[in-house]
C-alpha cells in the first residue's frame, strides 16, 4: 500500500528544491544586471586626460601671484621667473566624465618601464581646484617659488638645460572616485626658443584594474 504521506512530503521537498534553484538563479541574474548597471554608470563618469591637439585654442593662464602666460594647443610651459618655477600643460579630457585634478609630481628622467603605479602619497596637492570638462580642452598648472624646495632643483636643472621634463598628474571623476595617474612629458620644441611640446606617455588606474 502506498505511503501517501511520505510521497506528499517528498513531492513538497522536491518542489521546494526547484523553487530554491529558481530563486538562486534569479538572484544571480539580478546581481549580474546590477553589476553591469554599476559599471555603465562608472564608465559614464570616467575622465581620461591626454595632451590637447595642436589646433586647440590658446589659453591665458594666470597664477596666484599674478604671473601669466599664453598656452597654445599641445604645448607645455616651463619658466624660471624672478626665482620662481612655473609649470603648465595644455590638456584635454577624452573621457565622458568630469575630471578633477588632485595633485602632481615630477618624475625622474630617463624613464624606466614599470607596471607599478606611482604612490598617490607622493603627489603634491593643487592649490587651485582644476576641473576638466568632458570632451573639452583645459590646462594644468603649478608653481614652485622656494629654491630650497626639492621639486625646484629637480625641474629647474632640466629647464635650464632644455631637457625633457616628466610630470605625473593624479585625478579622478567628479564624485571623487576612479582615480587615475597620467604621465605627461614636456619636451623642448627646439634648442633655439623657450617653447615646449606636451605629450601623454602612460596611464595607471588606481581604483580598478589596468587595461593592459
Amino acid at each position: 500500500m502506498a505511503d501517501w504521506a511520505t510521497i506528499s512530503a517528498l513531492a513538497t521537498a522536491g518542489g521546494t528544491l526547484v523553487l530554491a534553484g529558481a530563486a538562486f538563479g534569479s538572484i544571480r541574474s539580478a546581481d549580474r544586471a546590477a553589476l553591469s548597471a554599476e559599471r555603465a554608470v562608472l564608465a559614464s563618469l570616467r575622465p581620461l586626460l591626454i595632451s590637447s591637439r595642436l589646433e586647440a585654442p590658446t589659453q591665458k593662464l594666470i597664477w596666484m601671484d599674478g604671473h601669466w602666460a599664453h598656452l597654445p594647443g599641445s604645448a607645455g610651459y616651463l619658466r624660471i621667473v624672478d626665482g620662481g618655477l612655473y609649470l603648465a600643460a595644455s590638456i584635454r579630457n577624452v573621457g565622458p566624465g568630469l575630471g578633477v585634478i588632485h595633485g602632481w609630481r615630477p618624475v625622474e628622467h630617463p624613464l624606466t618601464y614599470s607596471q607599478e603605479s606611482p604612490d598617490p602619497a607622493d603627489f603634491r596637492p593643487q592649490t587651485r581646484d582644476l576641473y576638466v570638462a568632458p570632451g573639452d580642452t583645459s590646462f594644468w598648472h603649478a608653481a614652485v617659488r622656494d629654491a630650497a624646495d626639492p621639486y625646484f632643483e629637480e625641474v629647474a636643472v632640466a629647464v635650464k638645460n632644455r631637457e625633457r621634463v616628466n610630470i605625473d598628474l593624479l585625478y579622478g571623476d567628479g564624485e571623487g572616485g576612479q582615480r587615475t595617474i597620467s604621465r605627461f612629458s614636456l619636451i623642448p620644441a627646439s634648442k633655439d626658443d623657450e617653447s615646449w611640446v606636451c605629450q601623454v606617455v602612460r596611464h595607471w588606474n588606481l581604483d580598478r584594474p589596468n587595461p593592459r
